[in-house]
């Protein structure tokens, strides 16, 4: 696909020019020779270069920088496990390492440029080295959550292609039992103290691997990351990034959502299988030189990220909605924060009186985000700008963002509609390149000139943007997308099970969860259906990855249907929201 854009179509975005703020006593605007250079290309005075690498074009002249003694002391990676380890890493370092597993990728591996790599880690500094090693190689990375089942393995090895996994041991035997099934999976990488056969022992390679790679020349529009996304119908779509979508973005509109500076320590606590993680946690921190801060998290604890936020000079906190419904239910009085200056939530929609909670609490403001794993950031409240409660700010930069009708009509402000993104003549920087081998599905999200998210929502006179809900049956349950297919396919897999259907239903601390309505086979009729509950999600928890699982089940007699057989999820769905 040629990658056009024209950014002096869209001169009136940089009317949202953020404080003049100074670092080393330069400007704002120059607070990276990274970022400056790119100046006339934001002013639309020079075209989008032909090849990028964010490694070699970003990641490595922040190394130069930091040589020269031209950034602050701050680490660009921080890493902390809430056990006293402690791992440190300046652009320098970042590079040193992360050449060592590009050659392990490549030599080890015999990983070619364009070959996938699926990588399912938990927050550990690996994830970020294989990250910016398969920059590097020019090696398509593939992002999972941690949570996959052997079932959900199967399947994005399958429809990937992808010829190398990294996982942890934890993971290991899981795919072991899939493998067989995975005929284009040819090497197996294990980050572990110890060994399993038929497994590279990632750590072990590194420590005696070169560190002397040359880096890829990726053009612009190559493909450089794959992540899987829930559909209303069938298994996940695997959305496909650019050099140009995930890692040149930035350059052009960083400073516009994140607003960071090389003094800057950003904490995101998104899962690593999360395109979120890869903006909030890679590239638009590093674009500016910032210092991503990562704590391991085994679990979300109320307590260990308060402690953590006291202990450690961390100054924006990204999270999703559930973090921060979490957080209010304690005494914050009881916290001093070091540095806490700015937070950030996206995912799904915010409570108001959350956000009220935490600013009466902490003095902070949280400002919203809202995107897709297609688009990456689309509108956003950016720092300076009034919040207004329940919204989620206004169009972020490179996009021209509407509420459109079903024939793709901008509708005017206050009235309800489609949240869609202006993607023609000219398809925006940010956006994914395709739905890979799924033309069908990448021609139907588009409607007319526009992209359409999905979801419904409002824009004021303002150019402020609300959230109502989704216009099909994705469930967005603490920040996680659940397809309800992939959970009715798990369901009727039980033999209790003779129909479901799957819906979202309201929940006060993740926003929205998995509710099942199970149609019983007659053999399981006189069951106890309160033991038979907890057997059914026990069951979709074994079956699929466990944050799909449905906290709430109800059993019906029948489901409601349409005249040609189809399940009414949303007439189910209204009911649970309370809107009969």
């Amino acid at each position: 696909m040629k990658l056009l854009f024209k950014l002096q179509n869209l001169k009136f975005f940089w009317t949202l020019k953020p404080p003049n703020r100074t670092f080393h006593g330069h400007p704002r605007l120059l607070a990276s020779d990274v970022y400056s250079q790119y100046e006339s290309i934001r002013r639309g005075k020079q075209e989008i270069p032909k090849y990028f690498n964010f490694a070699s074009d970003v990641l490595d002249k922040w190394s130069e920088i930091e040589k020269a003694g031209k950034r602050p002391s701050n680490p660009a990676f921080w890493w902390i496990n809430g056990k006293g380890e402690e791992v440190k890493w300046g652009f320098e370092e970042l590079g040193f390492l992360s050449r060592k597993v590009a050659n392990v990728l490549t030599k080890e591996c015999g990983l070619q440029k364009g070959d996938r790599l699926i990588v399912i880690l938990p927050r550990i500094p690996e994830w970020w080295l294989v990250n910016v090693a398969c920059m590097r190689a020019g090696i398509v990375l593939i992002p999972g959550v941690s949570q996959l089942s052997a079932k959900d393995i199967r399947y994005r090895l399958q429809a990937s292609k992808a010829t190398c996994i990294i996982t942890t041991d934890k993971l290991a035997p899981a795919v072991d039992s899939v493998a067989s099934e995975c005929q284009f999976l040819k090497t197996k990488l294990m980050v572990s103290k110890g060994s399993r056969e038929g497994w590279l022992n990632l750590t072990e390679l590194c420590k005696n691997q070169s560190a002397d790679h040359s880096c890829i020349k990726t053009r612009i529009q190559d493909p450089m990351a794959i992540f899987f996304t829930s559909g209303t119908t069938g298994f996940p779509k695997m959305t496909q990034h650019s050099q140009g979508s995930l890692g040149f973005r930035p350059l052009l509109s960083e400073r516009y959502w994140l607003d960071s500076t090389p003094s800057s320590i950003i904490w995101s606590t998104a899962d690593t299988g999360w395109v979120l993680t890869s903006i909030s946690s890679v590239f638009d921190p590093w674009v500016s030189g910032s210092c991503v801060f990562v704590h391991n998290l085994p679990q979300a604890e109320s307590a260990v990220i308060l402690n953590t936020l006291c202990r450690f000079p961390v100054d924006v906190l990204i999270g999703a909605p559930t973090l921060f419904r979490m957080l209010v239910q304690n005494d914050l009085s009881k916290y001093k924060f070091m540095n806490l200056k700015y937070c950030m939530s996206g995912g799904e929609p915010l409570n108001p009186e959350v956000m009220e909670q935490w600013k009466s609490q902490t003095g902070l403001d949280i400002h919203e985000v809202y995107g897709q794993t297609e688009t990456g950031i689309i509108c956003s409240g950016f720092k300076g700008m009034k919040i207004k409660p329940g919204s989620m700010g206004k169009a972020a930069p490179l996009y021209d963002v509407q509420i459109i009708d079903k024939s793709a009509n901008i509708l005017p402000p206050g009235q309800q509609g489609e949240i869609a993104v202006r993607s023609k003549p000219i398809r925006p920087l940010g956006f994914f390149s395709e739905y890979v081998d799924n033309p069908k599905k990448t021609a139907e999200s588009e409607r007319g000139d526009f992209y359409v998210t999905g979801d419904r929502g409002t824009m004021d006179e303002d150019g402020y943007f609300r959230f109502i809900g989704r216009d099909d049956d994705i469930i967005i349950s603490s920040g996680y997308r659940i397809g309800p297919f992939e959970v009715e396919s798990a369901l009727i897999e039980h033999p209790a099970v003779v129909e479901t259907a799957v819906v979202s239903s309201p929940d006060p601390l993740r926003g929205e969860v998995v509710k099942a309505f199970v149609v019983l086979s007659p053999n399981f009729s006189s069951s106890d259906l309160k033991s038979l509950s907890r057997d059914l999600q026990d069951h979709v928890k074994k079956t699929t990855a466990p944050y799909k699982y449905p906290r709430k089940v109800e059993f019906v007699q029948e489901l409601p249907k349409t005249v040609t057989g189809k399940i009414k999820r949303n007439e189910l769905r209204d009911k649970e929201w309370g809107r009969m």
